[in-house]
């Protein structure tokens, strides 16, 4: 899309309103940083003590990726839907066709990559309400058959009707969400940190020698291969911190709301992944067990404050809430990605609609149905590989296109600058992970899901990927009905009936 950056960053044209500042950036993207409740179990179980080093690698790459990300998103304001849609300026010097395709596969990839979010988010937190409920599960249901995994009738019922009610503040627009997002991060966080910081209470409950050595839950597993299989699972979670990125475009002030918001949620989740890690091995160690979450983060609970069944609760309902506030954010951020891929006119003009809220609607309410189906799967683990297909494919397209960005465009400086020698970091953290792509993502199944399991899911999520062509070509093709240039659209300043100036795209009606 062409448009004019110049000016003031607030003043910026922009297709969405800007109705939020860094808080709301910060508050709605740490559904990224929640997403600790999901892997940590589940790593610490397999993997043993050297779950640590493995998320703090990841989780440090993650970090990485904000500061380059607040740099693009505060030179960049007037794009939105976060990492992605920076790929096409940062891509222009491999030539137009390059940048925009490699652009609008990458918010394709990385909408597979976040809206399976909502669905597995939504799934654990149903177990755990119809859990805390005391509510009967009924029968288990395998509604994909071996393709998926089963899941009770009461959780499955819970999770869609969850589904349907977050849509609701979604379609409300960005100050809605930012609302809804405050109080559910508020209820979660809290909490959830001073889960990380209980043990210095009771210094009896924490021992080191359950760290030592960073060993493997079982010495048998311990190689490269299981490593980097566990890296590629754990990086659909431990990088997520970026989710900021998807709203600066909405900031009032992006360049000054992107370097505080980004930095913020890089440097908290470089806290709480580590330091629920930590607390995990170190408080339980040999009494990891296979269980769900919320069994183990009560089991932690139990060993600070004894068997009581207050605890439970007190565990439980922070997940929930937490929880929910992932699956708001898998639905709203991801809309933008999409809505920003058809604005520049690499995915169906479908997706660039919005509604008299100034919020994508049409994009989200394809994550919803997306979504829905996808709770089909009912495993949590299986949902990560599939989507990760997706996900760390535009993790390590933003990296290196970070680095193309400063290397090739160096006049390009923006309000909010990294060091020179940062580039070089970005760049290998994008090899490292581009590697991991598919020498653990192919393995994953069999390590991470079971033994046994084929690649079935890794293969899926290759072929959700290519359905990035076909739609394309579809939107190549309405737009020669519709007698649209093969060149980029013109972008004019059209009023925001909020007051704020808006980007339109000079398309001929049809």
């Amino acid at each position: 899309m062409s448009t004019n950056s110049d000016g003031l960053a607030g003043e910026v044209a922009t297709s969405l309103h800007r109705g939020t500042n860094w808080w709301g950036a910060f508050v709605i993207g740490l559904a990224g940083t929640i997403l600790v409740t999901g892997i940590v179990p589940f790593a610490a179980q397999s993997m043993g003590a050297a779950s640590v080093p493995a998320i703090t690698l990841v989780v440090l790459i993650g970090l990485v990726l904000c500061f380059c990300m607040a740099e693009l998103a505060a030179l960049l304001p007037h794009r939105t839907g976060g990492l992605p849609s920076y790929a096409y300026d940062s891509y222009k010097p491999l030539g137009e066709t390059t940048a925009r395709h490699v652009g609008g596969l990458s918010g394709w990839g990385y909408w597979l990559g976040w809206f399976p979010v909502a669905p597995i988010n939504m799934i654990l937190a149903a177990g755990y309400i119809a859990v805390l409920a005391h509510l009967p599960l009924g029968r288990s249901l395998l509604p994909l058959g071996s393709l998926g995994t089963a899941v009770t009738s009461t959780v499955l019922i819970i999770t869609l009707a969850g589904l349907l009610l977050l849509f609701i503040p979604c379609y409300y627009g960005i100050r809605m969400g930012a609302t809804f997002a405050t109080v559910l991060g508020v209820l979660a966080m809290i909490p959830l940190t001073l889960l990380i910081l209980l043990p210095v209470f009771k210094p009896s409950s924490f021992h080191w020698s359950n760290l030592a050595g960073f060993h493997y839950a079982d010495p048998k597993t311990a190689g490269v291969t299981f490593f980097l299989a566990w890296i590629f699972v754990i990086s659909w979670n431990a990088v997520a911190m970026e989710a900021a990125a998807c709203y600066v475009g909405e900031c009032r002030d992006p360049a000054r709301d992107a370097k505080i918001a980004l930095t913020a949620e890089g440097l908290y989740g470089v806290f709480i992944y580590i330091g629920t890690a930590v607390v995990f091995i170190g408080v339980l160690g040999a009494a990891l067990k296979t269980f769900d979450p919320l069994t183990l983060y009560t089991s932690f609970a139990n060993h600070i404050f004894g068997n009581a069944r207050w605890v439970q609760y007190l565990i439980g309902i922070p997940l929930v809430f937490a929880l929910l506030l992932s699956v708001l954010n898998a639905i709203m951020g991801v809309g933008r990605s999409l809505f920003q891929a058809a604005e520049d006119r690499m995915l169906p003009r479908w997706f660039a609609h919005k509604n008299r809220h100034h919020a994508p609607d049409r994009a989200m309410l394809f994550n919803l149905a997306c979504s829905m189906i996808v709770a089909l799967l009912g495993s949590p683990v299986r949902i990560y590989i599939f989507s990760n297909v997706g996900y760390l494919l535009a993790i390590v397209v933003a990296l290196v296109g970070y680095f193309l960005m400063r290397q090739f465009q160096p006049d390009r400086v923006g309000p909010f600058r990294m060091p020179g020698w940062f580039r070089w970091l970005a760049l290998a953290c994008g090899i490292f992970l581009g590697i991991d792509y598919f020498a653990g993502g192919w393995n994953a199944p069999e390590i991470v899901v079971g033994p046994g399991e084929s690649h079935i899911l890794y293969i899926l999520g290759i072929v959700v990927l290519a359905a990035y062509l076909p739609l394309y070509f579809w939107r190549k093709l309405t737009d020669r009905r519709r007698g649209v240039s093969p060149a980029e659209a013109p972008a004019t300043l059209a009023a925001d009936p909020a007051g704020a100036p808006a980007l339109a795209q000079v398309e001929p009606e049809g």
